[in-house]
């Protein structure tokens, strides 16, 4: 029986093969920490590290190197963000289709006074991007929203709304789980404030790898959320009031950035566009398949239409069986990797019209292929002609 991964939007798979080299390498060569030895093998994964934030720093086009800041995950930079810069009193705006990294945090600030309204969105995922006028308050002090949905792959219009955070005086927060390493990003193009990223998705990094990349001017008006030794600074008890030290507490994950530090350089090697093209032809390809299905009402698939606005993320539902059991299938009689249910989202799903049964999620990631796309068609269809008759 074939395995074929189709669950990219969780983690990448397979990931290059110089990304666990280099972590093999770190692990057996090297071993040192950053910043807390004077030797030769301590040097080098300083150089290591910086050489890291330069390629995430060019990457997101940010100001400088020194406002990248490594944290383990995407959702530990965005618990830094939310609560280094929320003060009781403050509003946020965020969209209806974000995931429960952000929705969590907020919900914790929300009993310490911290405030937010959601900014609707349409069936498909796309923003109302006119409600945003009506939603801000005299105390509003950020939007932060998803770049693309991690449920159906709709992409929202970052630079519409850094625009309008411009204009009104707002802060932008940015997360790019989704779209970092296949989207571009300009931080200064569309006045993102700060990004939140994570290794491990299309940055085709390791798991524990991730970070955020700031406007320098941002980074005394974050409160840190742990604090510790750095490795400078150590005459005295309280944190570093510079990049990256003040964010960067404690002994970092430094076998997962040697491993993203080679994932960054085979991504510039390949080049966002070449891999944004394959992705999204392999969904179009994907969607096209399922189009029959969708007609003869065994499936419905949400989202936009096409590939246009979208990331190489599909999300279906069978009409006439459990959702949960045609996944469950897929992966025990076909050896399809993919997730079902509710994917930390249930603000998505309830604007998608998915909530509480949820979906089953299809993602195409750069290692993937059409014979791929074909066999979870094939498998889709004879599993969807399945139903149990007169349902």
């Amino acid at each position: 029986m074939p395995s074929v991964y189709l669950d990219n939007a969780s983690t990448s798979f397979p990931k290059p093969a110089c990304v666990p080299e280099a972590v093999y390498r770190y692990m057996t060569a090297c071993g040192s920490n950053v910043s807390r030895g004077g030797y030769q093998a301590a040097y080098s994964a300083e150089e290591l590290v910086f050489e890291t934030r330069e390629r995430v720093c060019a990457l997101f086009h940010g100001e400088d190197a020194r406002c990248v800041v490594f944290t383990p995950n995407i959702t530990t930079s965005l618990n830094i963000l939310l609560k280094g810069f929320l003060h009781p009193g403050d509003h946020v705006l965020v969209s209806s289709m974000e995931h429960n990294a952000v929705m969590r945090p907020l919900r914790q600030l929300e009993v310490t006074g911290v405030r937010f309204d959601r900014i609707p969105c349409r069936t498909d995922g796309t923003l109302v991007l006119d409600a945003m006028e009506g939603l801000v308050r005299e105390n509003t002090k950020l939007v932060l929203c998803l770049h693309a949905s991690n449920v159906c792959g709709t992409l929202l219009p970052i630079d519409a709304i850094g625009a309008f955070c411009h204009r009104h005086g707002l802060r932008f927060f940015l997360d790019s789980a989704q779209t970092a390493g296949v989207f571009p990003i300009d931080m200064q193009q569309s006045h993102i404030d700060a990004v939140a990223f994570t290794g491990h998705k299309s940055l085709m990094g390791p798991q524990g790898t991730g970070g955020i990349i700031l406007r320098e001017d941002l980074a005394g008006l974050l409160t840190p959320l742990l604090a510790g030794g750095t490795g400078s600074m150590s005459h005295t008890e309280f944190m570093p009031d510079f990049l990256p030290d003040r964010l960067e507490p404690g002994t970092m994950n430094l076998p997962g950035l040697a491993g993203l530090h080679v994932a960054l350089a085979f991504l510039q090697e390949t080049g966002l566009d070449i891999v944004r093209a394959h992705e999204l032809a392999l969904t179009k390809h994907f969607l096209d398949g399922l189009a029959p299905m969708q007609a003869e009402n065994r499936i419905k698939i949400f989202g936009l239409p096409g590939i246009e606005g979208r990331a190489g993320v599909v999300s279906i539902q069978p009409v006439h069986q459990d959702p949960a059991e045609v996944a469950a299938s897929l992966d025990e009689r076909f050896g399809i990797a993919t997730r079902v249910g509710l994917h930390c989202a249930p603000a998505a799903h309830q604007t998608l019209g998915t909530f509480p049964t949820g979906t089953i999620r299809f993602s195409f990631g750069f290692f993937n292929t059409k014979a791929d796309a074909d066999y979870a068609l094939s498998a889709l269809d004879t599993l969807t002609k399945e139903a149990p008759h007169g349902f």
